[in-house]
């Protein structure tokens, strides 16, 4: 069975990394699924979402000329657009709500009170580190 780019397999977690995890496919070949192809949220630790010998669903992105395969278990699913993670959609999240549906009018006061509101917390963090330890001197 040859592997080619774009195929979806079924395959058996065999090693996590913290760069990422190993997937046996078929005929015992193995092939690497990075840390950022593992879930449309941010992946802090590997463990939190995989388990060895944890069957997977993955789409083969890349098969290197050296026999390396590139995976990915967050490209393999068939989810409606409005499910996917924002890299799939091409563009950033939007704050912590949906901002699909909103004029252009609206998405730009949130993001206004959103920055705002970072910009007032990071002045006080900064004010309180300035005051340094005990009194004044004089």
């Amino acid at each position: 069975m040859t592997i080619e780019a774009g195929a979806k397999l079924e395959g058996r977690v065999t090693g996590i990394a913290h760069f990422g995890a190993f997937v046996e496919l078929a005929e015992g070949v193995t092939g690497l699924v990075h840390i950022s192809e593992i879930a449309d949220v941010y992946v802090r630790d590997i463990r939190e979402h995989l388990k060895i010998n944890d069957i997977v669903t993955v789409k083969v992105l890349q098969v290197g000329k050296d026999g390396k395969i590139s995976l990915s278990i967050r490209q393999a699913s068939e989810r409606p657009a409005e499910q996917r993670g924002f890299r799939e959609r091409g563009g950033r999240p939007y704050g912590r709500a949906n901002a699909a549906g909103l004029s252009f009018e609206d998405k730009m006061s949130r993001f206004l009170k959103d920055s705002e509101e970072r910009i007032s917390s990071l002045r006080k963090n900064t004010e309180s580190k300035r005051g340094g330890r005990g009194g004044r001197r004089s």
